[in-house]
């Protein structure tokens, strides 16, 4: 099987020959902690893993993110605006004015290309002429929104095997960096028909440069990034999620689905227990990270849902730190649900800094047992 198969067949609990190796991803910090550890600076650390567990390469090879932007057009300005006591205060490129540690500087927002903790300080909309303002910067026929090569790229990807693949934010992660969390939540409740107008132009615009995209290529995996949830509940009401969120949800996965496109993904850290049900009625049947330490329980939730829903994560980011025998008893206590099927493990979110190289590649050696690798 190709990677791209591998990965649609597991996920729709079907017969792969094998299980995806995603075991998770680095970020900065880890990378250079691991640079001290073993890893060679010089090599790719995919490439090189697959080398000391003497695994075939194509277990590395990763989706291709297909070149779509859906963010605004054009940026705000990033600059620096007051630096003092260890702390800068900056304005991102999304108009957001928040404080980081000196030892980032305001690109590291653009991306997360490392664990940058932030303070915010003020959001770009918190009124409707803010709104208005925002709402110009969001045209979905700008020429930029794709590249000029997306069927080419598409086309290369296809030859190779491996899986296009889409990121893009849904609409409650999308009102919250306009407005900011604790503004979003506040006009839920006091400007409802606001809040209404721009889950509704979300909805349209997304879908609008979706149709571009369409016309050219069919992606086989979109993942909806919504990040709604605390360790232990949801962060609005289901009330709320049916009101703001339920019809973009419900208007991509149709129309998704009837243009050939097998996996509608949803991303959410904190506890998602509650949101599932809603998940699974939006049409989504695809749903990660699952933190372990949101008391997040795999295998509760196959029990209670049954194949309704597939999962990528779900491997406890502490327990890979620790290693040994406890990375090992994490790994059993997932291994039935791996064993069922529509499951890829990973890593719980993005890999920190306390994962050594050594215990990441022990890790990475057992998963690859578990998954057919070796």
């Amino acid at each position: 099987m190709s990677p791209r198969e591998r990965h649609i067949q597991t996920l729709l609990f079907n017969q792969p020959d094998r299980i995806p190796l995603y075991p998770g991803e680095p970020r900065e910090a880890t990378l250079a902690t691991w640079y001290t550890q073993g890893l060679p600076k010089e090599v790719d650390w995919r490439t090189f893993l697959a080398e000391q567990l003497g695994i075939d390469p194509q277990a590395v090879v990763r989706p291709e993110m297909l070149d779509v932007d859906f963010r605004m057009m054009p940026w705000f300005e990033e600059k620096l605006l007051e630096q003092k006591d260890g702390h800068s205060i900056v304005q991102d490129w999304k108009g957001n004015i928040c404080e980081i540690a000196d030892n980032f500087d305001v690109t590291y927002l653009r991306n997360p290309r490392d664990f940058v903790t932030r303070r915010w300080i003020r959001c770009p909309v918190e009124c409707r002429a803010d709104w208005e303002e925002m709402k110009t910067r969001y045209a979905p026929d700008a020429p930029a929104r794709l590249s000029a090569t997306l069927s080419k790229q598409a086309e290369q990807a296809r030859q190779e095997g491996r899986l296009l693949a889409m990121t893009l934010t849904g609409p409650f992660w999308q009102m919250r960096e306009w407005c900011g969390f604790e503004g979003l939540c506040m006009m839920m409740i006091e400007q409802p028909d606001l809040v209404d107008e721009m889950a509704l132009f979300w909805r349209d615009f997304v879908w609008a440069v979706f149709e571009r995209v369409l016309a050219q290529v069919v992606p086989d995996s979109v993942l909806f990034c919504e990040d709604m949830a605390y360790k232990a509940k949801m962060m609005i009401s289901p009330e709320m999620v049916r009101r703001f969120c339920m019809p973009s949800w419900r208007q991509w996965s149709e129309q998704l689905r009837k243009a050939g496109c097998p996996l509608v993904d949803v991303d959410s850290d904190g506890f998602i227990g509650e949101l599932i049900p809603l998940w699974i009625e939006a049409g989504f049947n695809v749903c990660e990270p699952i933190e372990v330490a949101a008391l997040n329980d795999i295998a509760e939730f196959r029990r209670k849902y049954g194949r309704q829903m597939a999962y990528i994560g779900g491997v406890d980011k502490r327990a890979m730190a620790k290693g040994g025998a406890v990375i090992r008893e994490e790994l059993a206590r997932l291994e039935p649900v791996i064993r069922d099927g529509g499951f890829i493990p990973s890593c719980d979110h993005g890999v920190p800094f306390d994962v050594s190289w050594p215990n990441y590649v022990d890790y990475c050696r057992l998963l690859a047992q578990l998954t057919g690798w070796l």
